[in-house]
């Protein structure tokens, strides 16, 4: 596995460094121009290692085929190319550690901030690893250029060596995950597979086919507006309603920071706008639907309840489906799930299978009818300044991609 090291790490720095974030308010698919700075950019890469079929769709997705040698399943690898807006995700300035020493790690452009094995454990076991991170003022990007750069190390594996037995295996990259948008109507189509894998998890092991089930809820508040100075008994102030809103819902058992394990929640994301008018924005997240239905229900009797104490102002609340939990679907056929677990046991590592408390392109896909379970890459402590990656741990990542080409070839 230490073959892919160096390509890996060369891939890696080279994809996180291209700017490619993600607008949830923006209606272009993909949402913002510089995706498409990394689309052409694996065209391109795709092409020059004699990838078939590459093609970048209207919708923003680039496709490629790895020929097989033999028949069997046809197989997907997917990634995407947009990094999460939650955090500053321009300008990154990804750097390598060689030989992790197992201290705490500082950041150039940030000395106040440090990443340490003692407030995160799984960084304490990868003493004598290379190390990527960012310089300390942006989220480095490993999510999920992480994935892609293991699919192209695989993929141009498999191509340069065309006795490695494989059935066909097509790759695809997504642009908009992050704002849950990655999975165009026409995707299942155009890829044209049995099952398929995202690359876009963890911890080393991780094979994930339990993820939150997710709605989007937005919550406009319309008060009235008046200048202040004759404002008595006729403003109504859309900011102290929505503020009501927010303080209303559960504070301590009901949002990420209270929550864990198989717990959802209702997150206040973004509010914006002024005394006239505000808009909230919710991400609602459970494992079963019920659950999934129940907070929905919580935040429009709330807000129903709150627009009862002010009948002068509009407070309209829309809730609209995001993703599904991919249990449901997978749960009936386990086939692409177990072909990981012996591919995982082939190469002697030890599976790691939890919930996600999130979702991938995968739980879109495999609502679509395409099986789509989710493998590890190594990221941690995603969306923020401290997010980082061990090369290693995306080497062994590149490894089980092979080894399940490998695995389908064998099963035919």
């Amino acid at each position: 596995m230490t073959r892919f090291n160096t390509e890996l790490k060369t891939r890696l720095v080279r994809y996180c460094a291209i700017d490619s974030q993600s607008d949830m308010d923006s209606p272009s698919a993909p949402s913002t121009e510089c995706q498409h700075d990394m689309l052409d950019l694996l065209v391109e890469e795709l092409t020059a290692i004699g990838a078939a079929e590459v093609t970048k769709t209207d919708y923003g997705t680039v496709i490629a085929t790895i020929p097989g040698t033999v028949d069997g399943p046809v197989i997907g690898f997917l990634a995407h190319v947009d990094t999460a807006p939650q955090f500053n995700a321009r300008g990154v300035k990804p750097r390598v550690l060689e030989g992790y020493n197992g201290g705490a790690i500082t950041f150039p452009d940030n000395p106040e901030l440090v990443l340490s094995p003692e407030e995160f454990p799984y960084l304490a076991g990868k003493v004598g690893h290379d190390i990527v991170t960012a310089s300390g003022l942006t989220l480095l990007g490993a999510d999920d250029k992480a994935g892609i750069a293991i699919i192209m190390t695989a993929a141009r594996h498999l191509l340069e060596n065309p006795q490695i037995e494989r059935p066909t295996i097509r790759v695809a990259f997504t642009p908009d995950e992050e704002i849950g948008r990655g999975v165009d109507a026409r995707l299942p189509a155009d890829l044209g597979v049995d099952f398929a894998y995202t690359l876009d998890g963890g911890d080393v092991g991780e094979i994930v086919y339990e993820t939150f089930s997710a709605d989007f809820a937005v919550v406009t508040v319309k008060g009235v507006s008046i200048h202040p100075g004759t404002a008595k008994d006729k403003l109504v102030n859309a900011i102290h309603l929505a503020s009501k809103i927010v303080d209303t819902l559960p504070q301590a058992t009901l949002t990420p920071e209270t929550t864990d394990g198989h717990q959802g929640f209702i997150h206040a994301v973004d509010m914006k706008g002024s005394a006239a008018e505000i808009e909230l924005r919710f991400i609602l997240r459970d494992f079963e639907l019920a659950g999934l239905e129940a907070k929905g229900a919580l935040l429009r009797r709330v807000c129903e309840t709150i627009a009862a104490t002010e009948p002068r102002a509009e407070i309209d609340c829309t809730i609209t489906p995001q993703y599904r939990n991919m249990r449901y679907w997978l749960e009936k056929d386990m086939s692409p799930v177990d072909l990981a677990r012996a591919a995982l046991d082939d190469l002697g590592i030890a599976e790691v299978s939890v919930p996600i408390r999130g979702g991938t392109d995968g739980s879109r896909l495999t609502e679509m009818g395409v099986p789509c379970p989710n493998l590890f890459t190594g990221m941690q402590n995603l969306h923020g300044p401290l997010e980082w990656i061990s090369v290693q741990d995306m080497a062994q990542a590149t490894a089980l991609c092979l080894r399940i080409a490998e695995r389908a070839a064998d099963a035919r």
